[in-house]
């Protein structure tokens, strides 16, 4: 079997992340995960991901100032990011493309399985 495909999380509640990490692990992936925006781009450089699941509001550095500092980093900027969010108005999700977002989930509309298969949708696409 090949490498595990890393996906990389950016999530401050614990209890989400647990839940996201258990379900990404159980379909066999490894996920790394960062809790604030500083240590995310730090640590995803490091970990060069396949994917970055990115939640917007977060201690320290914004998730849209994360997605920023990835897209203007020439090693890191080809990383889909998918952002994992509650932040549903029209504005955010516009901004969140705009600057560069493969994709917008809204937390509480998707179910971890079904965030599983969008992360896994957008990683086959390439192949």
């Amino acid at each position: 079997m090949a490498d595990k495909k890393v996906i990389f999380l950016v999530e401050d509640d614990l209890f989400l992340s647990d839940m996201y990490r258990t379900k990404f692990d159980l379909s066999g992936y490894e996920m790394p995960h960062a809790e604030d925006g500083d240590s995310a781009v730090r640590m995803i450089k490091e970990t060069k991901p396949d994917l970055v699941l990115l939640d917007i509001v977060l201690p320290k550095k914004s998730g849209f100032d994360v997605l920023k500092a990835l897209k203007a980093d020439q090693e890191l900027s080809e990383i889909p990011v998918i952002l994992l969010t509650n932040l549903s108005q029209k504005d955010d999700v516009d901004k969140g493309f705009k600057l560069g977002a493969n994709d917008y989930i809204i937390k509480a509309h998707f179910t971890p399985a079904e965030v599983v298969a969008k992360v896994e949708k957008l990683l086959n696409k390439g192949e």
